[in-house]
C-alpha cells in the first residue's frame, strides 16, 4: 500500500516547507504500513501533555536532524504497529522535536492520539500534516473522524468534500462524509455519498446501512 506521504531525499530535504503550514499540525499508510484505526483503542493512562508543535526556523533543523528524525519515524511505526502505542508515541514526539516538518511522525502521532479519544491533540496534529500534504486525503479524513468525535460536523464534512476532491475513489472518505451529513439532516449529499462509497466498495456494510438510511 502506497505511503499517504512521500518520501524526501536530502537533495529536496526542505521543499516542503514553502508549503502552507496549516495549524500546530492514519487502515492508514506510513512507509508502506498501514494503521487500523480500530486496533488503537483508548488507553488508561495518565492524560498526555500537549504535543508539542512550536516550529523552529528552517536553519535550525540540520539534514542530521532530519535523518534521525526519519529514524524514529519507522521505528514508532513500527511499534504502532504490533500494538505498543505508548513506546510508538514516544518515538514521534522524538521525530518532531527533531523535526516539525515530518508529516508522517505527526500523522501516525495524530492516529494514536485518536485512538486514546485525545481529539483535540489528534486534530492539531492532522491539521499540521494536512498543511504540510495538502493534497493528501489521509490527514482530512483523519481530522474528520476526530470532529465527529467531538460533535462537529460541520468542520467534518467541510474536511471530507475536501478529502473526496483530493482522492475522489477512496470510499472510506465517501462513507464517512455520509455519515457526516447524515448526522447534518441532508439527506440528498448523504445519500450521494453513500452510493458512491458502494459503487466503490459495494460490500461496505457501513455505506450500504446508511444509503438504506437515508432513502438512497
Amino acid at each position: 500500500m502506497a505511503s499517504p506521504f512521500p518520501e524526501r531525499g536530502l537533495p529536496r530535504l526542505r521543499q516542503i516547507w514553502r508549503q502552507p503550514f496549516a495549524l500546530a499540525v492514519m487502515g492508514i499508510a506510513l512507509c508502506g504500513c498501514s494503521f487500523d484505526l480500530g486496533s488503537l483503542l483508548p488507553e488508561k493512562d495518565k492524560p498526555q501533555e500537549a504535543p508539542k508543535t512550536a516550529a523552529p526556523t528552517e536553519s535550525a533543523v540540520s539534514a542530521g536532524n532530519i535523518a534521525e528524525a526519519q529514524a524514529h519515524t519507522a521505528k514508532a511505526q513500527s511499534l504502532a504497529k504490533s500494538g505498543e502505542t505508548a513506546a510508538a508515541l514516544d518515538e514521534f514526539n522524538r521525530a518532531v522535536g527533531l523535526d516539525p516538518y515530518n508529516a508522517q511522525a505527526l500523522y501516525g502521532r495524530a492516529l494514536i492520539y485518536q485512538g486514546k479519544n485525545q481529539h483535540d491533540f489528534a486534530i492539531a496534529d492532522f491539521s499540521a500534516a494536512s498543511g504540510l500534504n495538502p493534497q493528501k486525503a489521509e490527514p482530512l479524513l483523519g481530522r474528520a473522524n476526530s470532529y465527529l468525535a467531538l460533535g462537529k460536523n460541520k468542520e467534518a464534512a467541510a474536511d471530507l468534500d475536501e478529502a473526496s476532491e483530493a482522492d475522489p475513489h477512496n470510499a472510506q472518505v465517501w462513507t464517512t462524509r455520509g455519515q457526516a451529513y447524515e448526522r447534518l439532516g441532508d439527506r440528498a449529499k448523504a445519500a450521494a455519498s453513500y452510493t458512491k462509497a458502494v459503487a466503490l466498495r459495494p460490500r461496505d456494510d457501513a455505506a450500504r446501512s446508511g444509503l438504506a438510511r437515508v432513502g438512497g
